[in-house]
């Protein structure tokens, strides 16, 4: 096994991924299986780089002109003899030819030095570094138009080749060291950028190991109880519901309709309609490939209830068999957690989550080992977001109405079930309208598919947020026409700063150099990326968390104040984004250094204005 060159501390030399710029860093770590140094730049980012990636620091001392070494007495007296044709130089008298080839050199010098000064203003990753930082957001903003411009006029072989041609990183004496230089050049364009592999995971979330062994039995305990409690007549919260016999929780042939749901959406999701997109690039510079049919599959499913209600199938029997379904539920992502971890042992590093590699089994299960497991080209985590979970809602939510309508013997339903299922409709048809907005969340990006996610798309997602309904059908509320269009008036506006901030932040993430977003500034990170300020992203930090509170608050008020259990959403919903935000802080910071304080400054809210 070679032996590492360099320390931990010492400052050298590394070279940006995705260019042949140099700059200086600090070495921190070093990984002895993957051979990679993780280095720190001035303005907090970190990156693995390969040790060819670094040079030492003595390697890096650019070639002095004749007249930059001198003193000014001595330029001004070198500059009079060069003049003079016929004071010779060094004992040696110099022809006419000479001479010219003398000052043109002289004069490439200065053409070089200006250009390689040029290059390095416009190329330099840590544009947001202490000594560009003056307090003063404008200074460090750039918008849309001046990423077109750049890229129109500067493109990457152009940079390549000037500064490799102008930009004295060696010695010009060394002829050799001059063809590595271009051979480099060579075998670093073909090769994609490097990334941080996936290390093992330092910084432990949710309370850690005894925090993540305790929630495994804590959310299935959260969602039979809150369904407990809505069977109740009374569902305060000091009335404590009784327990039901072990043996009326499980069902076979519940298990069964349940698998037969799981599968069928996954029929859906194999076939080939939809378009194919790539995902965001992962840490070993490759990007996944997804099918985007979700909207295709939510059709089918509406055209097979369709027909299960036309034969007069009773769609209530959800409702009167709903604590099976959830335990059905539970037993399945239970098993599927199991499945999950036992096949990411045998995963390949660069797949493992950035989050979920700690070695330690009880947190590396609840938070996801892998990345993102596949079955071939089948994305289980990509499947489970928004399948399955997610149309069950809606589902379940049509099943709470038809029950309500058979139990109070109405003729049409209440205009409290129809707001919230009306509400919840829309929420998940935008959704599956915009499935490829879910390529750039947290959970796809970052977190791996583990029990969280497993019991979180098909457990929590469809029992838990169809809470009102289920609410409504033993506890009816009556609201009025007024009242109805306040509540619908409120979710209207939670649903527009959600979705045009999403698809703004987006668009944004897609293509910065849309001419549609000429107008949004934006402070440039050393990742390459921007971080919005102008627009809802520069109203507060979050403006899509906003709209989604907003929206849970709406869902919640048709069903009255009598009690606070339909209001539980809407509490956890706040409790789940603020914990949220506060991970993407902590990454964020990790991953933009001082551009993300800059951000903060300018944008000091972070989800609710002037208050939070």
């Amino acid at each position: 096994m070679p032996s590492r060159k360099f320390a931990d501390g010492e400052v050298v030399m590394g070279r940006w991924p995705g260019s042949v710029l140099y700059y200086e860093v600090q070495v921190t770590s070093y990984d002895d299986v993957a051979h990679l140094y993780t280095v720190k730049y001035k303005d907090g980012t970190e990156l693995a780089l390969k040790e060819s990636d670094i040079r030492s620091q003595s390697s890096f001392k650019h070639r002095k002109s004749q007249s930059s070494s001198s003193s000014p007495s001595r330029r001004s007296s070198s500059r009079s003899r060069s003049r003079s044709p016929g004071r010779p130089a060094k004992g040696r008298r110099r022809s006419a030819s000479q001479s010219r080839e003398h000052k043109d050199d002289k004069k490439k010098t200065i053409q070089e030095t200006n250009l390689a000064l040029l290059v390095l203003v416009l190329f330099k990753p840590s544009e947001n570094n202490t000594k560009r930082y003056n307090g003063e957001p404008e200074s460090t903003e750039k918008n849309a138009t001046s990423c077109i411009i750049l890229e129109q006029k500067l493109k990457p072989d152009l940079e390549i080749k000037r500064v490799l041609e102008q930009y004295s990183l060696r010695s010009r004496k060394d002829e050799k060291k001059k063809e590595e230089i271009y051979s480099e050049k060579k075998t670093f364009v073909a090769v994609k950028p490097v990334e941080k592999v996936p290390t093992k995971t330092k910084e432990l979330e949710f309370g850690g190991r005894i925090g993540t062994f305790m929630l495994i039995f804590l959310l299935p305990a959260t969602v039979f109880y809150l369904l407990l409690m809505c069977k109740q007549d009374d569902p305060s919260l000091l009335n404590l519901p009784p327990l039901p016999a072990l043996e009326s929780l499980w069902d076979g042939r519940v298990f069964g309709v349940c698998l037969l749901w799981f599968f069928l959406q996954a029929v859906f999701y194999l076939l080939p309609v939809g378009k194919v997109v790539e995902g965001l690039p992962l840490s070993s510079g490759r990007k996944l490939q997804y099918r985007i049919n979700g909207f295709y599959a939510f059709i089918l499913t509406a055209a097979a209830i369709g027909v299960l209600l036309y034969f007069q199938f009773e769609l209530h029997y959800l409702y009167d068999h709903f604590m099976q379904f959830a335990v059905s539920a539970a037993v399945f992502s239970m098993a599927l957690s199991i499945y999950l971890y036992v096949r990411s042992l045998k995963a390949p590093e660069e797949e493992l989550a950035p989050g979920g590699n700690s070695g330690y089994f009880i947190y590396d299960f609840f938070t996801g080992h892998e990345l993102n497991p596949r079955i071939g080209n089948f994305d289980l985590k990509y499947f489970c977001e928004l399948r399955p979970g997610l149309m069950g809602w809606v589902v379940i939510n049509l099943a709470m109405l038809l029950a309500e309508m058979k139990i109070h013997n109405l003729s049409v339903p209440s205009l409290s079930m129809i707001l919230v299922n009306s509400f919840q409709l829309l929420y998940v048809v935008d959704a599956l309208w915009n499935e490829e907005a879910v390529l750039t969340t947290m959970d796809i990006t970052h977190d791996g598919f583990g029990f969280m996610l497993a019991f979180g798309d098909l457990v929590w997602v469809p029992f838990v947020y169809s809470l009102q309904a289920f609410y409504l059908v033993g506890h009816p509320t009556t609201i009025t026409w007024p009242v109805a269009a306040a509540i619908t008036v409120l979710n209207c506006i939670g649903y527009y700063i959600f979705r045009s901030a999403n698809s703004q932040k987006n668009n944004f993430r897609r293509n910065p150099a849309d001419p549609k977003l000429a107008n949004l500034k934006f402070i440039p990170t050393a990742t390459g990326k921007g971080l919005l300020v102008t627009g809802w992203w520069g109203f507060v930090r979050h403006p899509n968390y906003l709209g989604d509170i907003i929206m849970a608050l709406a869902w919640s008020l048709p069903c009255g104040f009598n009690h606070i259990l339909p209001y539980f959403y809407v509490i956890y919903f706040i409790c789940l984004l603020v914990h949220r935000e506060a991970r993407d802080e902590h990454h964020c910071k990790q991953k933009y250094g001082l551009a993300w304080e800059r951000y903060c400054q300018r944008v000091p809210y972070r989800i609710f204005p002037y208050i939070y």
